[in-house]
């Protein structure tokens, strides 16, 4: 026999609605005799519990939403490992959406979120994304959001980030340390945040030496990994071609790499690579490859414990905070030459 509703089970036992559902709730309201009268009638005609609609009409789903530009940088793979940790502790589920660097794709997954599918939302934007309307109907409705890596700076929440600006100067100042004289900066965006922090680090370190940043070596990139191979290969045959290269996102390392065998360019001696990387395999590339790691798993714990913090007060008032989990220089033999044993 099929399952039946709520509603039939509560018509078969001549009981309101609301009794038979305070009873699965284990209300002390209901007599034990009710009780055990209900949960038997359940029993006989295959009566089960759906927890998730109950959950709804309480607007708790006991489920929160990651929203990603994309899952290949491994920074986000290790990220969703923090999140999860802390998701498990609190007995969340956690659901995982992707945007594909789409600002429209964004708007409608979180649009969808209103519906109560979800209790709060952590996310890293997509580099498409130009404002923050979105994401401010959410907190309205009462569904906290706090950002992650990617973030909308003038958002009045939390905001999970790493030293970006900083990393941006330990980057170029190596470089320089190396020999650099010229140094070019790929990006896939100049609006996101993390981007432009980066980039103003590099500036900084630049000026600190005396150099100039020239404009066109700033050099945007795309989504697609053929173009960016002939973007960066045109860069590397320019007459005033760079020395140094930062690649302010691990998505445009191979790029780099496969660019130079095309050329027959050798790394590090006709330039010096650093990338802003999780990637495990940094260390066996040839060659290996210096990056500015970020602390993804930490990063990801901390946007979760923030989510919850948020969950717990229960009201609109969300705290405008900036968190930031410091990333590492991992010097290698792409800027260095020396063997990393």
């Amino acid at each position: 026999m099929p399952n039946i509703s709520m509603k039939l089970l509560a018509k078969e036992l001549g009981l309101s609605l609301s009794t038979v559902s305070k009873v699965f709730t284990d209300s002390h309201e209901i007599s034990e005799q009710t009780k055990q009268k209900v949960l038997a009638m359940a029993k006989q005609l295959n009566y089960v519990p759906n927890p998730y609609a109950s959950s709804l009409r309480k607007r708790k789903s006991k489920t929160i939403a990651v929203v990603l530009p994309e899952v290949a940088d491994s920074f986000f793979s290790v990220a969703i490992n923090g999140i999860e940790s802390i998701a498990r502790e609190k007995g969340y589920h956690v659901l995982i959406y992707l945007t594909h660097e789409l600002f429209d794709r964004e708007q409608a997954i979180l649009a969808d979120f209103q519906s109560g599918r979800v209790d709060g939302v952590l996310i890293s934007v997509s580099n498409g994304t130009t404002n923050d309307s979105h994401i401010n109907d959410m907190m309205q409705r009462g569904i906290p959001v706090v950002f992650f890596d990617r973030v909308c700076e003038e958002t009045a929440t939390t905001r999970i980030t790493t030293n970006d600006r900083e990393s941006g100067r330990l980057a170029t100042q190596h470089l320089l340390e190396n020999g650099c004289k010229r140094i070019a900066f790929l990006t896939l965006s100049e609006s996101l945040s993390i981007s432009r922090n980066r980039l103003d680090g590099c500036r900084q370190a630049l000026a600190a030496h005396r150099l100039i940043f020239q404009e066109n070596d700033l050099v945007l990139c795309t989504d697609k990994d053929a173009d960016n191979r002939d973007i960066i290969k045109r860069l590397l045959q320019r007459k005033d071609r760079p020395d140094g290269i930062i690649a302010s996102v691990e998505k445009l390392t191979a790029g780099v790499y496969l660019a130079c065998r095309d050329l027959k360019m050798v790394i590090p001696k006709d330039v010096k690579v650093i990338s802003f990387s999780n990637q495990s395999t940094a260390p066996i590339l040839n060659p290996s490859l210096t990056t500015i790691t970020q602390p993804a798993f930490e990063m990801g714990k901390a946007a979760a414990a923030a989510l919850f913090n948020n969950l717990k007060r229960n009201n609109q008032q969300y705290k405008p905070e900036t968190i930031v989990v410091p990333s590492v220089l991992v010097p290698r033999e792409s800027t260095t030459g020396v063997h990393q044993g």
